[in-house]
């Protein structure tokens, strides 16, 4: 594709003070793309060996920071609090000005995380492209819901030698062709919903996907994996969701037991709270998810276990937990200031909870929905669907129930 005309700056953010050179390095070939290039100080020690566009002291200041205070390194603490605090109100402004097309940096773990904290303020979309130290391993407390690219630099960020070069280059044209790509037309824009599925409840949500859109509206689909459900909530309550179809909440099933893919105890708020219609059902909540089975606590060895892949073992809830799972879906919807429907699936919440299959348990399965359903304020709708959750008559209640929800809202 061709280059965008006239593409807004790179925004380039980092400590100037120790890795001037790299910055200067990556620069220049970002600027050889015929790019702008705005430059960003965070560095709080000695005096930048690049110029900025935007000194250390102005990051400082944007979050009531003074640097001649912090230069001192006797507050290595406070320093790295209010630098970022301070980088996030920057970047912030310069994207709100339209003088950022993109955002690049490089760092240790210190930079690293200054330098998402600035990023994690852009919406999704915007390119975002961070060197680090810290990229080959587990990035989420850095990322965020947000979409960074992370490169690692295989080496530290300290230098210019045979493979810093190539690192630093690759991620300089990375940044430069995200800016400079000519996006193609987006065509007819429709008001979103989003919707939470797992593999176990695949079947429900394509199928309920594909009726709400033939309503009008464009679906995006998160996997509940902890950072899958953040994410979705946190578009939530960013304002860009018109309505929820939440029709897989094992989130929370991870989250009372302990499993890998919590989305902590504030997951299944975000649409109630925001006021959007929303359509629940407690789907996949038969269902704690764990590592390979040589990582499943000991506490849950008698407990039945299925492995459903050498890297996934799924642990079957039992009554206690799913009262608990019910509980906390009951008080996450009695915040809801819009309009809000519970399905529940009486002949299981998952492909796995069947008849016939191995964590069929309907004594659990009326657990978690007697306390949902005693839980719950009595203005909220519950609607009983003698059915799996991927039968096709429960994906098509939950869609065209949302649908006529969100007509009554005008939406």
């Amino acid at each position: 594709m061709s280059s965008s005309p006239n593409p807004k700056p790179v925004v380039m953010i980092g400590a100037l003070d120790t890795k001037g050179a790299e910055f200067a390095f990556a620069k220049e070939l970002i600027e050889s793309e015929g790019l702008e290039v705005l430059v960003v100080d965070f560095g709080t020690m000695g005096e930048p060996s690049l110029e900025p566009n935007i000194t250390r002291a102005e990051v400082a200041a944007a979050a009531g920071g003074d640097i001649a205070h912090l230069a001192s390194g006797e507050h290595k603490d406070e320093a790295m609090e209010t630098m970022a605090k301070g980088l996030a109100v920057v970047v912030r402004g310069l994207y709100d000005e339209g003088r950022l097309g993109g955002i690049i940096g490089m760092g240790g773990t210190g930079g690293t995380s200054i330098a998402t904290t600035g990023m994690r303020v852009l919406p999704v979309g915007v390119p975002k492209v961070m060197v680090s130290t810290v990229a080959g391993g587990d990035v989420s407390a850095y990322a965020g819901t947000k979409d960074i690219t992370f490169i690692p630099s295989i080496v530290d960020v300290a230098g210019i030698n045979s493979i810093s070069r190539a690192i630093f280059a690759n991620a300089a044209g990375a940044i430069a062709g995200m800016v400079g790509l000519q996006r193609p037309p987006a065509g007819e824009e429709r008001p979103l919903v989003v919707a939470s599925m797992f593999g176990n409840t695949t079947t429900c949500v394509e199928r309920a996907r594909g009726v709400v859109e033939a309503g009008g509206y464009e679906v995006l689909v998160f996997h509940a994996t902890g950072i899958g459900g953040n994410t979705m909530e946190s578009l939530i309550t960013d304002g860009y969701i018109a309505g929820s179809l939440d029709l897989t909440t094992t989130e929370l099933a991870d989250e009372v037991c302990g499993g890998v893919f919590s989305a902590g105890p504030q997951r299944c708020r975000a649409a109630p709270t925001a006021g959007i219609p929303t359509v629940v059902a407690p789907g996949c909540v038969d269902m704690a998810n764990f590592d390979g089975i040589e990582t499943v606590p000991d506490r849950y060895r008698g407990r039945n276990l299925y492995q459903w892949n050498p890297n996934v073992t799924l642990l079957r809830t039992d009554v206690a937990e799913n009262v608990r799972i019910g509980e906390i879906l009951a008080a996450a919807l009695n915040l809801a200031a819009g309009p809000v429907a519970v399905l529940l699936p009486m002949r299981g919440v998952s492909m796995l909870d069947s008849e016939g299959e191995r964590f069929w348990d309907p004594e659990a399965d009326r657990a978690c929905f007697d306390a949902l359903r005693n839980g719950l304020r009595a203005d909220i709708a519950v609607h009983e669907i003698d059915h799996n959750i991927n039968d096709p008559a429960f994906a098509d209640s939950a869609a065209n129930t949302l649908l006529g929800m969100l007509r009554d809202a005008g939406g």
